[in-house]
Protein backbone atom coordinates (compact mmCIF):
# COMPACT_ATOMS: atom_id res chain seq x y z
CA UNK A 1 0.00 0.00 0.00
CA UNK A 2 1.37 3.38 -1.03
CA UNK A 3 1.61 6.12 2.06
CA UNK A 4 -0.77 9.03 1.41
CA UNK A 5 0.68 12.73 1.00
CA UNK A 6 -1.67 14.58 2.88
CA UNK A 7 -1.82 16.73 6.10
CA UNK A 8 -4.78 19.47 7.83
CA UNK A 9 -2.60 22.20 6.95
CA UNK A 10 -3.50 21.66 3.31
CA UNK A 11 -7.00 22.50 3.97
CA UNK A 12 -6.14 26.13 4.33
CA UNK A 13 -3.96 26.35 0.83
CA UNK A 14 -5.58 27.38 -2.54
CA UNK A 15 -6.58 24.58 -4.20
CA UNK A 16 -7.96 25.18 -7.86
CA UNK A 17 -10.79 22.86 -9.76
CA UNK A 18 -10.67 23.31 -13.43
CA UNK A 19 -13.97 22.52 -14.61
CA UNK A 20 -16.09 23.19 -11.61
CA UNK A 21 -18.74 23.91 -14.14
CA UNK A 22 -18.66 20.50 -15.01
CA UNK A 23 -20.68 17.49 -13.44
CA UNK A 24 -17.12 15.92 -11.67
CA UNK A 25 -15.71 19.22 -11.29
CA UNK A 26 -18.79 20.96 -9.54
CA UNK A 27 -19.25 17.91 -7.00
CA UNK A 28 -15.45 18.15 -6.33
CA UNK A 29 -15.85 21.70 -4.84
CA UNK A 30 -18.68 20.52 -3.22
CA UNK A 31 -16.90 17.68 -1.68
CA UNK A 32 -14.03 19.94 -0.47
CA UNK A 33 -16.12 22.82 1.02
CA UNK A 34 -17.75 19.99 2.86
CA UNK A 35 -14.11 18.27 4.21
CA UNK A 36 -13.53 21.67 5.62
CA UNK A 37 -10.77 23.38 3.02
CA UNK A 38 -11.51 27.21 3.24
CA UNK A 39 -9.78 28.39 -0.27
CA UNK A 40 -11.32 26.91 -2.93
CA UNK A 41 -11.16 28.62 -6.48
CA UNK A 42 -13.48 27.18 -9.01
CA UNK A 43 -13.25 27.50 -12.71
CA UNK A 44 -15.13 26.98 -15.99
CA UNK A 45 -16.26 28.30 -19.08
CA UNK A 46 -19.73 28.40 -18.72
CA UNK A 47 -21.91 31.49 -17.90
CA UNK A 48 -22.05 31.29 -14.08
CA UNK A 49 -26.20 30.38 -14.62
CA UNK A 50 -25.10 27.48 -16.21
CA UNK A 51 -23.70 25.83 -13.73
CA UNK A 52 -25.37 23.15 -11.62
CA UNK A 53 -22.95 23.87 -8.71
CA UNK A 54 -21.92 26.96 -7.42
CA UNK A 55 -21.17 28.52 -3.82
CA UNK A 56 -20.87 31.55 -2.26
CA UNK A 57 -17.94 30.98 -0.33
CA UNK A 58 -16.33 29.94 -3.21
CA UNK A 59 -13.79 32.06 -5.24
CA UNK A 60 -16.07 31.60 -8.88
CA UNK A 61 -14.20 32.49 -12.10
CA UNK A 62 -15.61 32.20 -15.41
CA UNK A 63 -12.30 31.37 -17.91
CA UNK A 64 -11.75 29.49 -21.29
CA UNK A 65 -8.66 27.14 -20.40
CA UNK A 66 -7.68 26.96 -23.66
CA UNK A 67 -5.81 30.71 -23.72
CA UNK A 68 -2.38 31.12 -21.76
CA UNK A 69 -3.02 33.83 -20.41
CA UNK A 70 -6.07 32.74 -18.11
CA UNK A 71 -4.55 29.70 -17.04
CA UNK A 72 -1.56 31.97 -15.63
CA UNK A 73 -4.40 34.30 -14.06
CA UNK A 74 -6.10 31.42 -12.32
CA UNK A 75 -3.25 29.04 -11.46
CA UNK A 76 -1.30 31.92 -9.98
CA UNK A 77 -0.96 31.07 -6.22
CA UNK A 78 -2.09 27.59 -6.16
CA UNK A 79 -1.02 25.07 -3.88
CA UNK A 80 -2.97 22.03 -5.60
CA UNK A 81 -4.67 21.97 -8.70
CA UNK A 82 -7.41 19.39 -10.11
CA UNK A 83 -7.22 19.76 -13.44
CA UNK A 84 -10.54 18.39 -15.29
CA UNK A 85 -11.75 20.88 -17.49
CA UNK A 86 -12.30 19.56 -21.04
CA UNK A 87 -14.75 19.40 -24.15
CA UNK A 88 -16.46 16.16 -23.88
CA UNK A 89 -19.46 14.51 -23.07
CA UNK A 90 -21.19 10.84 -23.48
CA UNK A 91 -20.58 8.99 -27.12
CA UNK A 92 -23.02 10.60 -29.13
CA UNK A 93 -20.97 13.77 -28.41
CA UNK A 94 -17.58 12.43 -28.53
CA UNK A 95 -17.86 10.35 -31.72
CA UNK A 96 -19.81 13.32 -33.48
CA UNK A 97 -17.04 16.41 -32.37
CA UNK A 98 -13.66 14.65 -32.39
CA UNK A 99 -11.94 18.64 -33.40
CA UNK A 100 -13.28 20.35 -29.91
CA UNK A 101 -12.60 17.18 -28.12
CA UNK A 102 -9.07 16.93 -29.32
CA UNK A 103 -8.72 20.60 -29.21
CA UNK A 104 -8.68 20.24 -24.86
CA UNK A 105 -4.92 19.85 -25.78
CA UNK A 106 -4.82 23.46 -25.43
CA UNK A 107 -6.06 23.33 -21.61
CA UNK A 108 -4.25 20.29 -20.49
CA UNK A 109 -1.08 21.68 -22.22
CA UNK A 110 -1.58 25.93 -21.04
CA UNK A 111 -2.51 24.43 -17.24
CA UNK A 112 0.70 22.09 -16.96
CA UNK A 113 2.86 25.32 -18.51
CA UNK A 114 1.25 27.42 -15.74
CA UNK A 115 1.41 25.25 -12.66
CA UNK A 116 5.09 24.73 -13.18
CA UNK A 117 5.50 28.28 -13.70
CA UNK A 118 3.99 29.16 -10.53
CA UNK A 119 5.45 25.69 -8.35
CA UNK A 120 2.64 24.33 -7.85
CA UNK A 121 2.79 21.44 -5.26
CA UNK A 122 0.07 19.09 -6.68
CA UNK A 123 -1.08 18.80 -9.77
CA UNK A 124 -3.94 15.73 -10.29
CA UNK A 125 -5.17 14.97 -14.69
CA UNK A 126 -8.31 13.25 -15.04
CA UNK A 127 -7.90 10.76 -17.87
CA UNK A 128 -10.48 8.33 -19.23
CA UNK A 129 -11.00 4.57 -20.27
CA UNK A 130 -11.31 5.49 -23.75
CA UNK A 131 -7.43 5.97 -23.79
CA UNK A 132 -7.17 2.14 -24.52
CA UNK A 133 -6.25 0.17 -26.97
CA UNK A 134 -10.05 -0.57 -29.33
CA UNK A 135 -8.11 -4.06 -30.25
CA UNK A 136 -8.75 -4.90 -26.34
CA UNK A 137 -12.56 -3.29 -26.68
CA UNK A 138 -14.10 -5.69 -29.59
CA UNK A 139 -15.51 -8.39 -27.23
CA UNK A 140 -18.98 -7.98 -25.63
CA UNK A 141 -17.75 -9.37 -22.44
CA UNK A 142 -14.54 -8.04 -22.61
CA UNK A 143 -12.20 -9.04 -19.29
CA UNK A 144 -11.27 -5.79 -17.51
CA UNK A 145 -8.87 -3.17 -18.73
CA UNK A 146 -5.23 -3.55 -17.19
CA UNK A 147 -3.36 0.18 -17.54
CA UNK A 148 -0.86 -1.47 -19.42
CA UNK A 149 -3.32 -2.22 -22.08
CA UNK A 150 -3.74 1.15 -23.70
CA UNK A 151 -0.40 0.56 -25.45
CA UNK A 152 0.13 0.14 -27.96
CA UNK A 153 -1.49 3.07 -28.89
CA UNK A 154 -5.19 2.83 -30.55
CA UNK A 155 -7.17 4.99 -28.58
CA UNK A 156 -11.07 6.45 -29.24
CA UNK A 157 -10.47 8.57 -31.86
CA UNK A 158 -10.56 12.35 -31.07
CA UNK A 159 -11.48 12.62 -27.40
CA UNK A 160 -9.29 9.67 -26.41
CA UNK A 161 -5.85 10.81 -28.24
CA UNK A 162 -6.36 13.91 -26.75
CA UNK A 163 -6.54 12.20 -22.83
CA UNK A 164 -3.64 10.05 -23.62
CA UNK A 165 -1.29 12.30 -24.96
CA UNK A 166 -2.06 14.95 -22.38
CA UNK A 167 -0.84 11.32 -19.31
CA UNK A 168 2.21 11.62 -21.60
CA UNK A 169 2.51 15.48 -20.74
CA UNK A 170 1.83 15.26 -17.13
CA UNK A 171 4.59 12.05 -17.58
CA UNK A 172 7.28 14.88 -19.12
CA UNK A 173 6.47 18.08 -16.61
CA UNK A 174 7.28 15.21 -13.89
CA UNK A 175 10.42 13.95 -15.10
CA UNK A 176 11.86 17.22 -16.70
CA UNK A 177 10.19 20.16 -14.59
CA UNK A 178 9.68 18.52 -11.41
CA UNK A 179 5.68 19.05 -11.26
CA UNK A 180 4.16 16.41 -8.86
CA UNK A 181 1.71 14.86 -11.13
CA UNK A 182 -0.75 12.18 -10.82
CA UNK A 183 -3.40 10.79 -13.03
CA UNK A 184 -6.94 8.88 -12.95
CA UNK A 185 -8.66 7.24 -16.09
CA UNK A 186 -12.20 7.64 -15.22
CA UNK A 187 -14.26 4.87 -16.49
CA UNK A 188 -17.94 6.44 -16.84
CA UNK A 189 -18.75 8.55 -14.23
CA UNK A 190 -22.41 8.71 -13.17
CA UNK A 191 -24.64 10.48 -10.51
CA UNK A 192 -27.10 13.35 -9.71
CA UNK A 193 -25.99 16.92 -11.08
CA UNK A 194 -24.61 15.38 -14.30
CA UNK A 195 -25.74 16.37 -17.57
CA UNK A 196 -29.29 14.44 -18.28
CA UNK A 197 -30.80 15.78 -22.04
CA UNK A 198 -29.26 18.10 -24.87
CA UNK A 199 -26.37 15.66 -26.34
CA UNK A 200 -23.44 15.42 -24.05
CA UNK A 201 -25.26 13.25 -21.63
CA UNK A 202 -23.97 9.47 -21.38
CA UNK A 203 -26.30 6.33 -20.75
CA UNK A 204 -26.81 6.21 -17.37
CA UNK A 205 -27.90 9.82 -17.72
CA UNK A 206 -29.79 9.03 -21.18
CA UNK A 207 -31.41 5.77 -20.08
CA UNK A 208 -32.77 7.07 -16.85
CA UNK A 209 -34.58 10.12 -18.76
CA UNK A 210 -36.10 7.83 -21.80
CA UNK A 211 -37.36 5.82 -18.76
CA UNK A 212 -38.70 8.88 -16.99
CA UNK A 213 -40.12 10.36 -20.32
CA UNK A 214 -41.64 7.60 -21.22
CA UNK A 215 -43.41 6.98 -18.09
CA UNK A 216 -44.93 10.42 -17.43
CA UNK A 217 -46.30 10.84 -21.26
CA UNK A 218 -47.51 7.08 -21.54
CA UNK A 219 -45.48 6.44 -23.84
CA UNK A 220 -44.61 2.20 -24.49
CA UNK A 221 -41.46 2.52 -26.51
CA UNK A 222 -37.95 4.08 -25.45
CA UNK A 223 -35.16 4.34 -28.30
CA UNK A 224 -31.84 2.47 -27.61
CA UNK A 225 -28.57 3.38 -29.19
CA UNK A 226 -26.96 0.08 -30.64
CA UNK A 227 -27.78 -3.28 -29.26
CA UNK A 228 -27.99 -3.48 -26.03
CA UNK A 229 -25.45 -5.93 -25.31
CA UNK A 230 -22.77 -3.42 -25.17
CA UNK A 231 -21.29 -3.94 -22.28
CA UNK A 232 -19.86 -0.73 -19.50
CA UNK A 233 -18.93 -0.57 -15.65
CA UNK A 234 -19.96 2.39 -14.32
CA UNK A 235 -18.93 4.61 -10.92
CA UNK A 236 -20.88 6.26 -9.09
CA UNK A 237 -19.89 10.18 -8.35
CA UNK A 238 -19.12 9.68 -4.60
CA UNK A 239 -16.42 6.74 -5.37
CA UNK A 240 -15.27 9.32 -7.93
CA UNK A 241 -14.44 11.68 -5.60
CA UNK A 242 -13.02 9.24 -2.87
CA UNK A 243 -10.83 7.82 -5.43
CA UNK A 244 -9.56 11.14 -7.05
CA UNK A 245 -8.17 12.53 -3.69
CA UNK A 246 -6.58 9.14 -2.68
CA UNK A 247 -4.59 9.20 -5.80
CA UNK A 248 -4.02 13.26 -5.90
CA UNK A 249 -2.59 12.26 -2.32
CA UNK A 250 -1.02 9.26 -2.99
CA UNK A 251 2.37 8.14 -4.27
CA UNK A 252 1.93 6.54 -7.23
CA UNK A 253 3.23 8.17 -10.18
CA UNK A 254 1.98 5.78 -13.62
CA UNK A 255 -1.82 6.81 -14.51
CA UNK A 256 -4.24 4.44 -12.11
CA UNK A 257 -7.86 2.89 -13.51
CA UNK A 258 -10.55 4.91 -11.20
CA UNK A 259 -13.85 2.81 -12.17
CA UNK A 260 -15.72 0.05 -10.53
CA UNK A 261 -15.56 -3.69 -11.97
CA UNK A 262 -18.97 -4.38 -11.37
CA UNK A 263 -19.92 -4.47 -15.81
CA UNK A 264 -23.18 -5.08 -17.46
CA UNK A 265 -24.74 -4.37 -20.54
CA UNK A 266 -26.43 -1.62 -21.73
CA UNK A 267 -29.84 -3.66 -22.02
CA UNK A 268 -29.67 -5.34 -18.02
CA UNK A 269 -28.81 -1.13 -17.15
CA UNK A 270 -31.92 -0.45 -18.56
CA UNK A 271 -33.44 -3.41 -16.34
CA UNK A 272 -32.13 -1.68 -13.57
CA UNK A 273 -33.58 1.97 -14.22
CA UNK A 274 -37.43 0.12 -15.26
CA UNK A 275 -37.35 -1.88 -12.04
CA UNK A 276 -36.56 1.47 -10.11
CA UNK A 277 -39.55 3.18 -11.91
CA UNK A 278 -41.67 -0.28 -11.50
CA UNK A 279 -42.40 0.15 -15.26
CA UNK A 280 -41.50 -1.89 -18.63
CA UNK A 281 -40.90 -1.03 -21.82
CA UNK A 282 -40.81 -1.82 -24.98
CA UNK A 283 -36.90 -1.87 -26.66
CA UNK A 284 -36.78 -0.25 -29.95
CA UNK A 285 -32.94 -0.56 -31.26
CA UNK A 286 -31.18 2.05 -33.57
CA UNK A 287 -28.21 0.50 -34.93
CA UNK A 288 -26.99 2.99 -36.74
CA UNK A 289 -26.73 5.44 -33.61
CA UNK A 290 -22.85 5.85 -31.74
CA UNK A 291 -22.60 3.22 -29.39
CA UNK A 292 -18.87 3.26 -28.83
CA UNK A 293 -16.64 -0.21 -28.42
CA UNK A 294 -18.35 -3.27 -27.83
CA UNK A 295 -17.00 -3.89 -24.04
CA UNK A 296 -15.17 -2.29 -21.54
CA UNK A 297 -14.69 -2.88 -17.95
CA UNK A 298 -12.34 -1.63 -15.08
CA UNK A 299 -9.26 -4.06 -14.16
CA UNK A 300 -9.04 -2.42 -10.43
CA UNK A 301 -6.01 -4.89 -9.63
CA UNK A 302 -3.70 -2.20 -9.20
CA UNK A 303 -5.69 0.37 -7.81
CA UNK A 304 -6.27 -2.34 -4.67
CA UNK A 305 -2.47 -2.81 -4.46
CA UNK A 306 -1.83 0.59 -4.50
CA UNK A 307 -4.10 2.31 -2.32
CA UNK A 308 -6.28 -0.95 -0.98
CA UNK A 309 -9.76 0.64 -2.27
CA UNK A 310 -11.08 0.45 -4.93
CA UNK A 311 -14.69 2.11 -6.17
CA UNK A 312 -17.64 -0.15 -4.19
CA UNK A 313 -20.87 1.82 -4.67
CA UNK A 314 -23.59 -1.08 -6.28
CA UNK A 315 -25.06 0.35 -9.47
CA UNK A 316 -28.24 -0.69 -8.34
CA UNK A 317 -27.79 1.89 -5.31
CA UNK A 318 -26.24 4.67 -7.44
CA UNK A 319 -28.67 4.40 -10.38
CA UNK A 320 -31.96 4.93 -7.78
CA UNK A 321 -30.22 8.14 -6.61
CA UNK A 322 -29.47 9.33 -9.93
CA UNK A 323 -32.97 8.16 -11.57
CA UNK A 324 -34.60 9.94 -8.40
CA UNK A 325 -32.73 13.33 -9.16
CA UNK A 326 -32.90 13.43 -12.74
CA UNK A 327 -36.99 12.38 -12.32
CA UNK A 328 -37.36 15.73 -10.33
CA UNK A 329 -35.17 17.94 -13.19
CA UNK A 330 -37.57 16.03 -15.76
CA UNK A 331 -40.94 17.25 -13.62
CA UNK A 332 -39.40 20.90 -13.10
CA UNK A 333 -38.70 21.32 -16.76
CA UNK A 334 -42.06 20.16 -18.00
CA UNK A 335 -43.91 22.55 -15.61
CA UNK A 336 -41.61 25.59 -17.18
CA UNK A 337 -38.95 25.96 -14.23
CA UNK A 338 -35.15 26.37 -16.13
CA UNK A 339 -33.14 23.60 -16.11
CA UNK A 340 -29.85 22.89 -16.92
CA UNK A 341 -28.37 20.65 -19.63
Amino acid sequence: MIEMNKNENEKDELVLVAGADGFIGGSLVADLRRQGYSRIRAVGAKPFERWYQRFPDVENLQFDLKDMNNCEAVTRGAYQVFMLAADMGGMGFIETHRTECMLSVLISTHMLMAATKYSVQKYFYSSSACVYNAAKQREFNCPGLKEEDAYPADAEDGYGWEKLFSERMCRHFREDYGLRTRVARYHNVYGPFGTWFGGREKAPAAICRKVIEASCKGHTEIPIWGDGHQARSFMYIDDCLKGTQMIMNSDVIEPLNLGSAEMVTINQLIDIVEEIAGKKFKRVYELSAPKGVNGRNSDNTKIRKYLNWEPSIPLRVGMEKTYRWIYDQYVAREKGALVLS
